[in-house]
């Protein structure tokens, strides 16, 4: 098969790591670390590294980060990659009351330790959308823009994000209103009127603005010590 150099060097990294001998490689990326409400989901995918020889799977020609895609184009390559019986994947979800619990991004992180641990074998390596992830177990390298570098960081980026806009899609039925389906969770002018109309409901984020401000500061004055004001203008030193 002829493959255009694009499309080699955004197989460059797993190829790198199968010329080395890690045959086992999967690309992570998450969906939803940003909305006010419902779930983070992680997704890993793990190519076959006979791809070193074949080139990409002809079909995934165009795969992006899931952000470059349209809704259309997203599942598309969802069915594609979940379809293949070479192409291995993962997913995880992390609920609400855990993003709460120890915030969003050890959240995230979580999910992407779940999700590669779904692969047996485990993955020898792990290319990571972003920065250095501390908390996973796996040998990584950090991509930055990685779901625009890797094919297979983009293949997990699109498995999760249609995964969670699944779930914010039966979220609407659950929780009329809010325009979950529209939005799906993301802080909208729409999103923000059903708030403040509604109030929240039970998978909004209460770690987050604007349900965290009034709360959270309240916790923090209680539990300071009174400190003199040396200012005549009222802001507290520093």
């Amino acid at each position: 098969m002829t493959i255009g150099n694009k499309h080699w060097n955004r197989l460059g990294f797993e190829r790198e790591l199968w010329r080395k001998g890690l045959t086992l490689v999967a690309g992570v990326d998450e969906a939803g670390c940003g909305p006010l409400a419902g779930p983070v989901v992680a997704a890993a995918v793990l190519f076959p590294c006979s791809w070193l020889e074949s080139g990409l799977f002809s079909k995934l020609r165009g795969l992006n980060d899931s952000k470059q895609l349209t809704e259309e184009q997203r599942e598309k390559y969802y069915t594609i990659i979940t379809a293949h019986t070479e192409i291995r994947h993962g997913v995880a979800i992390v609920d609400v009351e855990i993003i709460d619990r120890i915030n969003i991004l050890q959240a995230a992180h979580r999910a992407m330790n779940q999700a590669l641990e779904q692969f047996q074998p485990a993955p020898q390596h792990v290319l990571v959308d972003g920065r250095p992830v501390k908390s996973l177990r796996f040998p990584h390298t950090p991509l930055v823009k990685g779901d625009c570098r890797s094919y297979s960081i983009a293949a997990a980026s699109v498995v999760a994000k249609v995964t969670r806009d699944r779930l914010m899609l039966e979220y609407d039925k659950q929780y009329p209103g809010y325009g979950f389906a529209d939005h799906k969770g993301y802080g909208t002018p729409q999103h923000l009127a059903a708030i403040s109309a509604q109030g929240p409901c039970p998978i909004h984020r209460r770690s987050f603005s604007p349900f965290r401000p009034v709360a959270v500061e309240l916790e923090l004055f209680d539990a300071l010590p009174m400190l003199p004001v040396s200012r005549t203008d009222g802001v507290p030193p520093g």
